[in-house]
């Protein structure tokens, strides 16, 4: 744990304030939904929750199938981070934190389909992964929420997907965004 010299006082609604700073380097928004844990030397640790936690093991079986049928890199993710990889290295973007533009396309609720050197291709992780060169990106809907993202990543370079590729990740998303709401 990383001290921050910053100390907040308890209101009388036993509300504390979390400085703008730490809001900001950590993605927390008005109504970022956190987890509250205690441990033994009294110590309360706040964390982002995500529903898609819950289903992690199931996520990285899917992506594994749909890795194996596609031969290509499979990915899912929540709202803030990579928590299935298939199909590639796993040490390039799982647990690693989304990119901004990934986070804005999962928000806008938008299905990406891009080549390398488009407009509209966006990097998976905060890092870009070397090679990737075609993509195909659909959010995960939950009970009207976005809460994450599947997508398709080739490092094939004259790889395009199409409305097949799109079709099989619109599924992929539709089916873990109904697993969520049972």
């Amino acid at each position: 744990m990383k001290a921050t010299g910053i100390v907040r006082r308890i209101d009388d609604l036993g509300r504390v304030v979390i400085p703008k700073e730490i809001r900001r380097t950590l993605r927390l928004r008005e109504g970022t939904p956190l987890e509250i844990f205690t441990d033994r030397e009294g110590e309360i640790i706040l964390k982002k929750y995500s529903p898609m936690v819950e289903l992690t093991a199931f996520a990285s079986q899917y992506a594994e199938s749909m890795a194996q049928t596609t031969g290509v890199m499979v990915c899912i993710t929540d709202r803030d981070q990579v928590i299935a990889v298939a199909g590639g290295s796993k040490k390039e973007l799982l647990q690693k934190n989304i990119s901004r533009q990934l986070e804005m396309a999962i928000n806008e609720r938008e299905t990406i389909v891009a080549v390398k050197g488009e407009k509209q291709f966006i990097s998976i992780g905060a890092e870009e992964i070397e090679d990737v060169s075609a993509e195909v990106i659909t959010p995960i809907i939950c009970e009207g929420d976005a809460i994450g993202a599947v997508a398709l990543l080739s490092r094939d370079p004259k790889a395009k997907f199409g409305e097949m590729e799109v079709k099989l990740v619109s599924t992929a998303a539709g089916f873990l965004g109904r697993q969520m709401e049972g």
